[in-house]
C-alpha cells in the first residue's frame, strides 16, 4: 500500500520559483524569485531505484519564500524543510550520496520517516531592476535530521546566488551554491557540496507552462567517480484558482545521467504552490 501510495503521489509535479503561473501582472512575478510574492510551495520528489536494495523513497520538501522590502534593497528569504521516508535498505553507510539538498547521508536497515537537514538562503537584491533580476546572499543548512540517514552531523554554510530573466516566452534562472561544513561532530564527514538549481520555462497560453528544473550537485569531498549527479527532463503546470487564491500545479520527472553509486536512477516530482501576493499601497 505505501509503495503503491508513493507512485500515486509521484505521478508528479515539480515545482521551480522560476516559473510561469499566470497571466497579468501576477505572472511576471511568480516568475521571478526576486519579487514581491510571497510563496508557500510543497514539493514531493519520489526517488526509484535506490541504494543497494534498489528501493523507493520520498522526500517532500516545504520551501516557503518571503520577500522583505528594505527601502532601495529586497532581503529574499528562502527555507527548505524536508521530511522523508525511506524503505528498508542493506546495512551500508555512504558520504556521498544526498537526499536532494546537497548534504551527505547514509542508508541503514529497516524503513525510516524522519526530519531532513533544514536549508536557509537569504539573498540581497535591488529594489528596482531591469529585465535581469539577480540576488547575492547565502546559505545555512543546520543539522536538524531525526535519522542519520537524512543529513550530516555537520553545520554548513556557504555563498549563494540567484538570477532570472526573461526572454520572450522563454523563463531562465537559476540558483547556485557552494556549502562547507564549519562546525559540529568531529567524527562525522565534512562537507563540501556544489548545487545549482537551474530553470528552463516556455509560457503557454490560458496559465499553462513547460518547465524543467534540474538539481545539479557535486560532492567534492567525494571520489570524482561517485561526485556528480547531472538529472535531465521536464514537465508541464498551470496556475489556477482555488478558493480565489492562485495555486500552481507541476508534473515532471528526471532522470540521473549521472549519478554517485547507489544513488537513485529517476526521480518524479509533484508540486502545490500557494502564491500571496502583497497588496500594493
Amino acid at each position: 500500500m505505501k509503495r503503491k501510495l508513493h507512485k500515486f503521489i509521484s505521478c508528479s509535479l515539480a515545482f521551480c520559483v522560476f516559473q510561469n503561473l499566470a497571466a497579468g501582472d501576477l505572472t511576471e512575478e511568480s516568475m521571478n524569485p526576486l519579487s514581491t510574492v510571497i510563496s508557500l510551495p510543497f514539493e514531493n520528489n519520489t526517488l526509484f531505484n535506490l541504494g543497494p536494495s534498489n528501493s523507493t523513497a520520498n522526500v517532500l520538501n516545504i520551501k516557503p519564500i518571503f520577500p522583505v522590502n528594505m527601502g532601495d534593497w529586497n532581503l529574499i528569504n528562502r527555507v527548505i524543510v524536508p521530511i522523508a521516508y525511506a524503505e528498508g535498505q542493506d546495512e551500508i553507510i555512504l558520504d556521498d550520496y544526498s537526499w536532494g539538498n546537497g548534504n551527505p547521508g547514509s542508508f541503514g536497515i529497516g524503513s525510516a520517516f524522519g526530519l531532513g537537514d533544514i536549508t536557509y538562503q537569504g539573498f540581497i537584491t535591488p529594489g528596482k531592476s531591469g529585465k535581469l533580476a539577480y540576488g547575492l546572499g547565502g546559505s545555512i543548512v543546520l543539522p536538524t535530521h531525526t535519522k542519520d540517514r537524512f543529513g550530516s552531523n555537520k553545520w554548513s554554510m556557504g555563498p549563494a546566488a540567484v538570477a532570472f530573466a526573461p526572454v520572450g516566452n522563454w523563463v531562465l534562472g537559476g540558483i547556485l551554491q557552494n556549502i562547507w561544513s564549519v562546525a559540529g561532530d568531529s567524527d562525522a564527514a565534512d562537507v563540501n557540496v556544489f548545487s545549482a538549481q537551474l530553470a528552463i520555462n516556455y509560457k503557454l497560453k490560458d496559465g499553462w507552462y513547460l518547465t524543467s528544473s534540474p538539481l545539479i550537485t557535486a560532492n567534492w569531498e567525494s571520489d570524482k567517480d561517485n561526485r556528480w549527479t547531472v538529472p535531465l527532463g521536464g514537465g508541464v503546470g498551470r496556475l489556477f484558482r482555488l478558493g480565489g487564491k492562485a495555486v500552481a500545479v507541476d508534473v515532471g520527472a528526471y532522470y540521473n545521467v549521472e549519478s554517485p553509486r547507489f544513488a537513485n536512477d529517476w526521480y518524479s516530482q509533484v508540486l502545490v504552490n500557494f502564491l500571496f501576493p502583497k497588496k500594493k499601497r
